[in-house]
């Protein structure tokens, strides 16, 4: 598996990625709106074509903000391969934050943040009840039978 670019893969085949894991590539948070297929980032592409990772990012001033990301097969360092080429990316533009926005029930992406050296720095309760208004389709509660509710942000200095 190698880290490619997104601008070197075929835009539909990005918008279709987000479309099959995510309902569509709009993702709506706390601070702003964005289409994810549009966006720079890596994806990481297994030996036949396919995506079995994806990083999507926007960089504002010196702050470069991660949007999505997307592990298909966990363990086996595809996010953080991807996280780090972000990393990689942003330090290159001049950035010296990462920031990041999840969402009170993924501890899963909690837990893979903070173990590469992210730090909880502000929550944001009932801001997914905001986010709904626009996207109706994200749901009450997750999975892991947690309420959704509450956005957390995440920053990095690198």
């Amino acid at each position: 598996m190698k880290v490619w670019s997104l601008h070197s893969l075929k835009k539909n085949e990005v918008t279709n990625f987000f479309v099959e894991h995510w309902g569509s590539p709009e993702m709506v948070l706390s601070t702003g709106i964005y289409h994810c297929d549009q966006l720079d980032g890596f994806a990481m592409v297994d030996d036949d074509g396919g995506i079995a990772g994806l990083i999507t990012y926007s960089i504002e001033g010196s702050e470069c903000e991660i949007v999505s990301l997307d592990s298909l097969l966990e363990n086996k360092g595809i996010g953080s391969s991807l996280v780090s080429a972000a990393e990689e990316a942003a330090k290159t533009t001049g950035c010296n934050k990462m920031k990041l926005i999840t969402t009170n029930d993924n501890i899963h992406a909690l837990r893979f943040y903070q173990r590469r050296g992210y730090r909880l720095a502000e929550i944001f309760p009932n801001a997914v009840e905001a986010a709904r208004k626009r996207k109706p389709e994200i749901p009450l509660i997750a999975e892991n039978g947690i309420p959704i509710r509450d956005e957390i942000l995440l920053v990095k200095s690198i």
